[in-house]
């Protein structure tokens, strides 16, 4: 399933590489009425109108694979199993935590498994409209 997935995707990368080439490679249709007052040359690989057909038809195809192998991947992607495969699946799962004794032994300049800490001093109270922040006169 994994090499049938690699070859789907280098399949739409191809087709996406090729297709910007034909399209990059055809003219607008504005550039038909210059080739008709000889300023541009109208003598072509596939004659007159044929390079405009085989271009587009060529185009068109190109954009159908690209579209099928896009459908490909999208249908074979989402085709996984379910069973933690999910990040969030993941990460909701229940992680055993470490010993207190064995991890705070290995962090340095703590001497014990139980930390001081220090209290934080509550922060003074200020008017929620900032009002009392302006200088007055």
């Amino acid at each position: 399933m994994n090499i049938f997935l690699t070859l789907v995707l280098a399949v739409q990368m191809l087709s996406a590489v090729v297709m910007i080439g034909l399209i990059l490679i055809q003219h607008g249709k504005g550039a038909d009425m210059g080739a008709a007052f000889g300023s541009g040359g109208s003598g072509s690989l596939f004659g007159a109108s044929g390079s405009a057909n085989f271009l587009s038809r060529s185009t068109a195809v190109l954009a159908g694979v690209f579209f099928a192998c896009t459908l490909a991947l999208a249908f074979f992607g989402g085709a996984r199993p379910t069973t933690g495969s999910s990040v969030l699946e993941r990460a909701g799962a229940v992680v055993p935590a470490p010993a207190a004794s064995g991890a705070a032994a290995q962090i340095p300049g703590n001497a014990g498994p139980a930390a001081v800490s220090t209290p934080v001093p509550a922060a003074p109270t200020v008017p929620a409209s900032g009002a009392a922040q302006i200088p007055g006169k």
